[in-house]
């Protein structure tokens, strides 16, 4: 374990304040917080020192929608543990959730043992795990039970995917009903799977085969129908509901109405909605693939929505639902037929730049900027204030992050391991330039200084949200 670390001089940025303070880590954790040149922080004294003048220090973010080596469409994710959360941490990421996946006619045990072993030992920052319930038994909401005891709080089901993760209303409503009992959240993948699969079919008959149809095919209306329906179907069993990757502004729309009567309703976006639209769908020759994911990406006019959202706090966390499959040899399964291309997008590394980025374009404040992607998912999976901030007994996850520092996003230079960004070419504002995770550097003046096996399994409480 490090020992004492000091950084000096920099704006300590928190969903709640900004204050230019001096932050003391020891044994792993925030020890203290002090005005910069106040009697207090000159006294301290460490056996490493930061200066953070000029610079903002901010929490780590928690990145609460990953899917690290995820089998998915007779291929599987790109990124592995090991990859993926060194990639996380060079973008200043310093906590994943990502999701165990329950194959149908298992347990909900075998899915999370399986993703154990993925992880163990080979995670550079801490983690933890969702589950995918793909199979909705009498065994399996029992299993339910069990998991939210020991720290694994939220379970995942699909409205989309007949026949691979999909559950209908009744087995969704079974969940539900089981997780306002036990304290866990549901989260829902809302898209009206059943139609679309009639809407492809039809597509494909016609011979419309291109990335393009993906979006076109996969309605807003169908993703606020299966919006609405996840949300009358969690109302009836009196249960919270998280949906996640919101793209449309139909289905923001319906997360605003349930919430404005007050349910315990919660909506979340990615930086690809954000910032991507149809017209990277459109791209021609076959690129258009490297697009391709599940919400799809929606006409320009559709972020003006989700931009609000996140200002009312309609939408409250944007997390990445990174899923990489390589351009070469996976997005081209696809090739002649669009609903064979790999569902994901890379974007773990991103997120947090491209948030600022957002700041600096005038859509967010530095704080809520730190709110969505730090604080709140932290709080909405039970992991604050272990995570999520930075104050007195808070993990020393910690970022020295230059909001000066220009970049262009390459494939060239990212960490990924995918062999396309799908934000290339595009110039930033904001940097990461170092990282520490439980006091340990990860990042050091962009330099890579973590190791495989330093992130450790986290297990978390339950929604700390819920009325």
């Amino acid at each position: 374990m490090a020992g004492r670390t000091l950084i000096r001089g920099g704006l300590v940025i928190t969903a709640s304040d900004e204050i230019h303070a001096d932050v003391l880590i020891e044994d792993g954790r925030i020890a203290a917080l002090a005005t910069s040149g106040s009697a207090t922080a000159e006294a301290w004294t460490a056996e490493r020192t930061i200066d953070a003048t000029g610079k903002y220090v901010i929490p780590g973010g928690v990145d609460a929608h990953t899917h690290m080596e995820l089998p998915f469409g007779g291929t599987a994710a790109s990124d592995t543990f090991e990859t993926g959360t060194r990639a996380a941490a060079w973008g200043g990421t310093t906590t994943i959730i990502d999701f165990a996946v329950q194959s149908v006619g298992k347990s909900l045990r075998d899915g999370l043992d399986t993703w154990n072993a993925k992880a163990d030992g080979n995670c550079a920052i801490d983690y933890a795990f969702h589950m995918i319930v793909s199979d909705v038994n009498p065994d399996t909401l029992k299993e339910m039970d069990l998991l939210v005891e020991e720290g694994v709080t939220s379970f995942k089901q699909f409205m989309a995917y007949p026949g691979v993760f999909y559950s209908d209303d009744g087995q969704i409503l079974r969940a539900m009903q089981r997780s306002a009992e036990n304290g866990g959240l549901i989260m829902m993948h809302a898209e009206n799977g059943i139609a679309i699969d009639v809407l492809v079919e039809q597509a494909l008959a016609r011979g419309e085969t291109d990335p393009r149809y993906h979006g076109e095919v996969r309605k807003a209306l169908l993703e606020a129908e299966a919006t609405h329906r996840a949300i009358k179907l969690a109302q009836v069993a009196g249960a919270p509901l998280y949906v996640v990757h919101v793209s449309a502004q139909e289905a923001v729309a319906e997360l605003a109405r349930a919430r404005d009567e007050g349910l315990n309703v919660f909506g979340e976006t990615c930086p690809q909605y954000l910032f991507l639209s149809t017209d990277n769908l459109a791209e021609p020759d076959f690129e258009g693939a490297k697009y391709v994911c599940s919400t799809p990406l929606r006409p320009k006019d559709h972020q003006a929505a989700l931009w609000r959202g996140l200002r009312t706090n309609d939408l409250q966390v944007v997390s990445t639902d990174h899923c990489p499959f390589c351009f070469e040899g996976q997005k081209e399964l696809g090739r002649g037929d669009f609903s064979k291309i790999p569902n994901g997008l890379p974007g773990v590394e991103n997120r947090m730049d491209l948030l600022h980025q957002a700041v600096v374009d005038g859509h967010i404040s530095r704080r809520r900027w730190i709110e969505i992607a730090c604080a709140t998912p932290a709080r909405m999976f039970g992991l604050y204030p272990k995570k999520g901030t930075i104050a007195p007994g808070a993990d020393a996850d910690v970022v020295i992050y230059d909001p000066h520092a220009e970049q262009t996003v390459s494939a060239a230079t990212h960490h990924m391991n995918v062999d396309y960004s799908a934000y290339e070419g595009k110039r930033l504002t904001g940097r990461v330039e170092t990282v520490l995770s439980r006091g340990e550097l990860v990042i050091d003046q962009r330099e890579f200084a973590g190791r495989a096996g330093h992130g450790r399994y986290t297990p978390r409480s339950t929604c700390q949200y819920l009325q």
